[in-house]
């Protein structure tokens, strides 16, 4: 039995871990969903590293997530994605940003790793390299965008 995990990126640590941000309330309602439904919360060491830029990693909530290390089976998968994005870099209208290194990083993981089913980002710019992966080929996890509500994306009532 295949059980649910949700692979989180940089930018749902630096929301959920700053209670004044915009998407903090979303945040914050994604991680409760996910320890009610126990649905494993994982965070790559990439994220860790990101996150590290302007945090510490004591503040991450480590006791409640899993880490990803990456591994020479990401690696592969980061190349074949990689080669998609370059052919269409044109097409992706992305602003200033670099588009390998974390993104197809990031994706490659979630897709290999037989646990996760699902990818939690606000990053609308990432959110354009997974629609163009999902044209191209069969990626095995969906993307969830942390501006729609946990309520939203699992078709459930708030109240």
């Amino acid at each position: 039995m295949r059980h649910k995990a949700v692979l989180l990126d940089t930018s749902f640590f630096i929301r959920f871990l700053n209670d004044t941000d915009t998407l903090f309330e979303k945040a914050d309602g994604y991680f409760r969903y996910f320890l009610q439904k126990e649905i494993t919360m994982m965070i790559s060491t990439i994220s860790i590293a990101e996150y590290c830029v302007g945090g510490d990693v004591q503040e991450l909530p480590l006791r409640n997530l899993q880490i990803v290390p990456f591994n020479l089976d990401h690696a592969e998968r980061t190349g074949e994605f990689a080669k998609i994005v370059f052919q269409n870099k044109g097409t992706l209208k992305l602003k200033e940003r670099n588009l390998i290194p974390n993104d197809t990083k990031l994706f490659a993981q979630a897709d290999r790793e037989k646990t996760i089913e699902f990818y939690l980002s606000s990053d609308r710019e990432s959110l354009k390299i997974y629609n163009l992966l999902k044209r191209e080929i069969t990626l095995n996890f969906q993307f969830i965008d942390l501006n729609v509500p946990h309520n939203e994306t699992f078709g459930r009532l708030n109240i």
